[in-house]
């Protein structure tokens, strides 16, 4: 396959790393000078592009498939929007009119569309309900991916990412030292988040519909603080209540909503696709971080 990765970051890199292994070509595109060294030293072909930009974009060659995979890095509701909604129309309707289109795409969404459950079970069957500006911009962004691209000829996926974690991003010392608040941890492996991504496409599994990229075991935040610790060889972290959480004046109206919100998140559709896991729960996934802690 040719698979041109849209916003090549954290996912992407290890994306493109795992495709060129298994004799795939990987395009990255990223706006950076920083960001296209970052590829080229990961070992594959790089392009210098802004993904809203469709002169840019006209500079990455055809591909099989495009993987959209680009960040607003963090900023508010209109930045989103300009990544996620403008940018990857833009992309549809740059790669869609060419002689040579793609046969497929993959929009990487967040299981935050869902909102708050009360810590019940979430599916891909579940209604979303997006309670922020932001999550409000990446259910637009899941319509577009699987509305748009059969305008072209060819169909998208959304793969709905819960909270990524691995290499770089363990935040061990968030939950070592507390305080720890209450709620429902959903988590992948950067690993197993590009990994998903590499299955569906070598396997030709899920066009036209949303799969939840998720692992095995959703982890109440305590337990999960108190396993670290102890794995660690330290006490337990304090721990708080939402309630106690929430007494904090200097909370924002979307911190509060974070800690209000609570879901478990099924990965039974990945699975029934046969997709295997590098790292099945946190337990096996965060065994390189505690071993480098207890090191240092």
């Amino acid at each position: 396959m040719h698979v041109a990765i849209l916003g090549c970051g954290h996912v992407g890199l290890e994306l493109g790393r795992q495709l060129t292994e298994r004799g795939h070509d990987a395009i990255g595109v990223r706006r950076s000078d920083e960001g296209v060294a970052e590829i080229e030293e990961t070992g594959f072909e790089a392009v210098q592009a802004d993904v809203t930009d469709p002169e840019d974009l006209g500079a990455v060659p055809d591909v099989d498939a495009i993987v959209f995979a680009a960040s607003s890095g963090g900023r508010g509701a209109d930045a989103a929007r300009e990544v996620y909604v403008d940018g990857l129309r833009t992309a549809i309707e740059q790669f869609g009119e060419r002689e040579h289109s793609p046969e497929r795409l993959v929009y990487t969404s967040s299981t935050g569309v869902h909102g708050d459950h009360d810590g019940d079970w979430v599916d891909e069957g579940t209604a979303i309900d997006p309670t922020t500006e932001k999550t409000d911009v990446l259910a637009e962004a899941e319509r577009i991916a699987l509305e748009v691209p059969p305008e072209y000829g060819f169909e998208g996926t959304v793969a709905r990412y819960a909270g990524l974690y691995g290499p770089g991003r363990y935040r061990l010392e968030r939950y070592l030292e507390g305080p720890v608040t209450e709620g429902y941890l959903n988590m992948v492996h950067r690993d197993d988040a590009a990994g998903a991504i590499r299955y569906l496409l070598e396997e030709d599994r899920a066009r036209g519909e949303v799969v939840q990229v998720v692992d095995d075991e959703p982890a109440h935040k305590w337990e999960f603080a108190d396993w670290l610790a102890e794995k660690c060889g330290l006490e337990y972290p304090p721990k708080q209540t939402k309630a106690e959480r929430l007494e904090d004046a200097d909370i924002s109206a979307a911190g509060k909503r974070r800690i209000l919100t609570s879901k478990r998140c099924s990965n039974e559709k990945l699975r029934a696709l046969g997709y295997e896991f590098a790292y099945p729960t946190y337990r096996e996934g965060y065994r390189d971080a505690i071993e480098a802690y207890r090191r240092r």
